[in-house]
């Protein structure tokens, strides 16, 4: 099991993404979803994988297993009502940081998040967001997968 720190901003636009970086294309379901845990799916690109998140906002614990692509059409029927699809971009930031911009497609096209994922707490405070990074949702759990993949986008 291995901690994410991770700081999530809501955009209003698109910053400038490079022309040469292609986006990495992902498809989401969630398997089991309560107050302490979610487990999910995932399809980016063609890495498959099978995550356990425990915990809410800015610190959580978590678990990647690698999946077969038998292995996840096996489990992503069980996901149907609560999935979403988005296009990432990595974008670099100062020293080994990096954004990924989330622009997500279908019922909640028009969205758009970054995350940015850091080695611990202390490195997570010490950052300053660049202004083109918008309002922060860190913890806002509105704006988690699962409650967007099950909710929709918040209506504010």
């Amino acid at each position: 099991m291995t901690t994410e720190v991770e700081r999530k901003f809501l955009l209003d636009e698109l910053p400038s993404i490079s022309e040469g970086s292609e986006p990495i294309h992902i498809e989401q379901g969630y398997l089991a979803i309560d107050e302490r845990a979610e487990v999910r799916v995932r399809r980016a690109d063609r890495e498959c994988l099978l995550t356990a998140k425990g915990g809410h906002g800015e610190v959580r614990e978590e678990v990647e297993i690698h999946l077969g692509e038998a292995q996840f059409e096996a489990l992503w029927p069980l996901t149907e009502g609560r999935r979403l699809r988005k296009a990432r971009h990595l974008i670099p930031l100062e020293g080994e940081l990096k954004v990924e911009l989330d622009v997500f497609a279908g019922d909640l096209d028009g969205l758009v998040v970054a995350e940015i994922e850091f080695a611990d707490v202390d490195q997570s405070h010490r950052f300053e967001p660049p202004g083109w990074l918008g309002e922060e949702i860190t913890g806002d759990h509105r704006y988690a997968g699962q409650s967007l993949a099950v909710n929709g986008a918040p209506s504010e």
